[in-house]
C-alpha cells in the first residue's frame, strides 16, 4: 500500500467548492506520506506554518487534477485528505447609531419628569 501511494498517490483537498485532487511529484509524495503517516484526514490548523507553505506551493505549482471518470473515482491511491475550510466570520451586529441606542433611555427619562 505504501509503495502504491508513493508511486502514484494523490492528495485530496476539501474546499468549499468540493474535493480537489493534487498530483504531487515523487519527493512531494514522500513528504506527504510523512505528514499523513498516522492520520487519513488532517485539518489545516494542525500543520506547521512550514508544512502549510509547502502544500500551498504544491497547489500553486501543480494545480488540481481531476481523477473522476464517468464510472466514478479511478482506482488511485489516496495519500491523505486535507480539510481546508473557509474561515468563519463572526456574526455582524446591525449597525445602530448612538441616537438610536439612547432613544429608549431618553424617552423613559422624559416620562419620569
Amino acid at each position: 500500500m505504501w509503495m502504491e501511494k508513493l508511486s502514484q498517490g494523490v492528495l485530496r483537498v476539501l474546499t468549499p467548492l468540493g474535493p480537489r485532487y493534487l498530483n504531487p511529484s515523487f519527493v512531494q509524495r514522500l513528504y506527504l506520506l510523512w505528514i499523513f503517516r498516522n492520520f487519513e484526514t488532517l485539518p489545516v490548523k494542525v500543520l506547521s506554518p512550514r508544512q502549510q507553505r509547502r502544500i500551498d506551493a504544491m497547489c500553486a505549482r501543480h494545480g488540481f487534477v481531476s481523477v473522476l471518470e464517468p464510472n466514478g473515482l479511478v482506482d488511485t491511491p489516496l495519500i491523505g485528505t486535507l480539510e481546508q475550510r473557509p474561515p468563519v466570520a463572526p456574526p455582524r451586529r446591525p449597525s445602530r447609531s448612538v441616537s438610536d441606542a439612547v432613544a429608549p433611555f431618553a424617552a423613559d427619562l422624559r416620562q419620569r419628569s
